[in-house]
């Protein structure tokens, strides 16, 4: 082959047997236009790739940005109600973890503002006493020391109740948020309150397998366990304890009594701060003990029980 010979052509030489074959082959046929169209091809793929990541990205960005001046929102006291989870997988996992976090901040503020609001009530009226029984005092000098004492033990059992609802009252707005979650056998937990129940008189039986660990702040579930067994044991005779897991996904504790039992009505309103209120107590260990539970992940339901009482169902994820 010359290539050199004639710059419009390209001479190709061909030996055959009884000679020599020229054949002249126009230069602009042998070159070949493909890189040409290779290059182009690769621009082509790369703006077709680049605009559909482009896209893509948006998209995903808008979302981003939506769950960013969400929270700002949220943070300034905006509440703009939930957000629309959209984009990939990862961002509508963060913005359906937004509004579940938004929910339970909401419920704890309007936890706490029913609960501010009904301290001065609870308060009131024993304070009113004690004003009252202050003020006689200094006319009463002519009554024996018999009705003397029993008016000052009257006044001391005031402060020992404002002493105890003040106590509740502090326990439900400081919570549980500074214990950490550590592997706990939760069948040794519910023999605790079992016998710390017992002690106080209140017959209690414990039905729960050995061996269920689960990650758990030990003081605030014993402390939500102690709030059920209490209501429990105030208005019914016998008590039962049972636990039990579910598919080994979760964990179930059941509080079983034989009392009165609460209406159908009532059983999602008396978790709300003093609507269980009663006898001897404040009306937080309900509230208290859902705050805790919920903030385990689990939640707690009323139910009927086949004792003829009231059944608390707890669940809790392993």
């Amino acid at each position: 082959m010359d290539w050199s010979s004639d710059p419009q052509s390209v001479l190709v030489r061909i030996q055959l047997p009884d000679g020599v074959l020229d054949v002249e082959v126009p230069r602009k046929r042998l070159y070949a236009g493909t890189i040409y169209l290779f290059v182009l091809y690769v621009v082509g793929t790369a703006l077709l790739v680049f605009t559909i990541a482009a896209m893509f990205m948006r998209n995903q960005v808008r979302a981003i940005r939506r769950l960013a001046a969400a929270a700002e929102a949220f943070g300034m006291g905006r509440d703009r109600g939930p957000i629309k989870p959209e984009g990939a997988t990862e961002v509508r996992q963060a913005a359906a973890a937004f509004n579940r976090m938004q929910e339970r901040i909401r419920r704890f503020l309007a936890q706490r503002t029913e609960m501010l609001a009904g301290v001065s009530h609870d308060l009131r009226t024993p304070l009113t006493r004690l004003r009252l029984a202050l003020a006689m005092l200094p006319y009463q000098g002519q009554i024996s020391a018999e009705a003397l004492q029993r008016e000052v033990g009257e006044m001391t059992a005031d402060v020992e109740e404002m002493d105890r609802m003040i106590g509740g009252y502090l326990s439900f707005a400081r919570g549980e948020g500074l214990e950490q979650a550590q592997p706990v056998d939760l069948s040794v937990l519910l023999e605790e309150v079992a016998a710390g129940a017992r002690r106080s008189g209140a017959q209690v039986a414990l039905e729960a397998p050995p061996g269920l660990t689960l990650p758990l702040r030990a003081d605030a579930v014993r402390r939500a366990l102690n709030n059920l067994v209490d209501n429990a044991r105030r208005h019914a005779r016998r008590v039962a304890l049972t636990a039990s897991t579910l598919s080994g996904r979760s964990v179930q504790v059941t509080v079983d009594d034989d009392g009165p039992g609460i209406p159908a009505d009532r059983r999602e309103s008396v978790f709300r701060p003093f609507e269980s209120s009663s006898t001897g107590g404040t009306g937080l260990g309900l509230t208290i003990a859902r705050d805790i539970v919920r903030a385990h992940g689990g939640d707690i339901v009323l139910e009927d029980s086949p004792m003829g009482g009231l059944r608390a169902r707890i669940k809790l994820p392993v």
